[in-house]
């Protein structure tokens, strides 16, 4: 189905510039998302939606729309988040492309082209409106996309009464894309039974089970002497990250995994011959497995530390979140019913593991079960990122479709 407005909420949420800082301290972490949520919430009270709040505890933007059946249903919750990834967010300006030839789309006035070459995603979407960047900003599909959906979802429900749905509550979030959003995020004000983010990315995404995760900071205290004389006297701070980095499980790398093979990924590596430090994500789907990865760095740590007199490596290790499919496979009908959902409307349900985390991993670990649905962005997180609009309204079909099935 068409929706008159899609295009036109999410051009003009993507125009405004919503990046989160993973060095801030507040939340959100930036004003531009506060000013945002301020903004949608105004829109949100125009569709029609109840009881809409902003929660200063958590910078999340929350609205109900009332039940429309005398059926006991359970209560729906939709979310996506409100920030973008770090990428240039100011100044965005999407190209709109109408029947998309399948050629070489450029970009603006830039050197960058989205080319099927390249890109052979592309040659899904011939025929289709595509939404591209201009070459010097990201989208910002992820997830404003997911807000579009959910909005345009809502104002046809309200449009709509003869569509039979229970309680749904709407959620739009910050800071996601620095993996703090969903932290304090509030359940009981939501209060729903179960919840889906919209924040996947083509036709299809059905995700239940995403990565376990965790951050590894490494300090590393060298002794630093004249190298003309350091024989035997010197401990370079470098070359301890160098030796613990070559301690790791060699193919363990991000760039060497795929499917459901984990990895240890090194961020950052910064320092000189007195001391150094590491920045590294882990991540498995297994929370064994996961388990023993950490174990592995702290093991190497304490075996490098065993070569001195005085202990020079220190590991702190901080979980991020878990796999949520450890909450969602005890009662698998919410995905059971989004599979039938899609599959009403034509579309094949991609059901994979995530080889990544959405708010869904700390949501539903806080007592909402809330698997993740696609969205539509390709290329995410800079400059090559598009959209297609015929995805995205399938997505809003999809929204429909769920309240109207969990009313059935």
């Amino acid at each position: 189905m068409k929706y008159e407005e899609l295009l036109n909420r999410f051009v003009k949420y993507v125009k405004v510039n919503t990046r989160s800082d993973e060095n801030s301290t507040t939340t959100p972490s930036t004003q531009s998302q506060v000013a945002f949520a301020h903004e949608l919430a105004k829109e949100m009270e125009a569709v029609g939606l109840q009881d809409v709040h902003y929660l200063e505890s958590n910078g999340y933007v929350i609205g109900s729309l009332p039940a429309n059946t005398d059926k006991d249903v359970r209560k729906i919750g939709f979310l996506a988040h409100m920030d973008t990834a770090d990428f240039n967010a100011e100044n965005v300006n999407p190209q709109i492309v109408e029947n998309y030839d399948g050629g070489v789309l450029k970009l603006g006035d830039t050197e960058f082209t989205l080319d099927p070459k390249d890109f052979p995603n592309l040659n899904n979407y011939h025929g289709q409106t595509l939404i591209t960047t201009d070459g010097t900003t990201l989208l910002g599909s992820d997830d404003k996309s997911g807000i579009a959906e959910i909005m345009t979802a809502i104002d046809y429900l309200v449009k709509h009464p003869e569509i039979k749905h229970g309680e749904i509550r709407v959620g739009f979030g910050p800071d996601e894309e620095i993996g703090i959003g969903a932290d304090k995020f509030d359940v009981e004000d939501f209060d729903v039974d179960f919840a889906y983010t919209m924040d996947g990315g083509p036709l299809g995404e059905l995700q239940y089970e995403t990565f376990n995760a965790a951050s590894a900071k490494l300090h590393f205290q060298g002794k630093n002497v004249h190298p003309g004389t350091a024989k035997d006297q010197m401990v370079n701070a470098l070359q301890l990250a160098i030796d613990f980095h070559n301690a790791l499980p060699e193919n363990a790398r991000p760039e060497l995994t795929e499917g459901r093979d984990g990895f240890y990924h090194l961020l950052d590596l910064s320092g000189v011959p007195e001391e150094a430090d590491s920045v590294y994500i882990i991540r498995d789907h297994d929370r064994k497995t996961f388990e023993d990865m950490k174990a592995k760095m702290v093991q190497i740590a304490d075996e490098m530390n065993k070569a001195f007199e005085t202990p020079r490596v220190t590991a702190e290790i901080n979980d991020q979140y878990y796999n949520m499919a450890e909450v969602i496979e005890k009662d698998m009908s919410i995905i059971e019913l989004a599979e039938k959902a899609m599959k009403n409307l034509d579309i094949t349900p991609v059901i994979e593991a995530v080889r990544g985390g959405t708010d869904g991993s700390k949501i539903s670990f806080l007592g909402t079960p809330t698997p993740n649905i696609f969205a539509g962005g390709e290329n995410m997180h800079g400059r090559f990122e598009f959209v297609s609009l015929q995805t995205m309204e399938k997505a809003v079909d999809t929204i429909i479709e769920i309240a109207k099935l969990n009313a059935e």
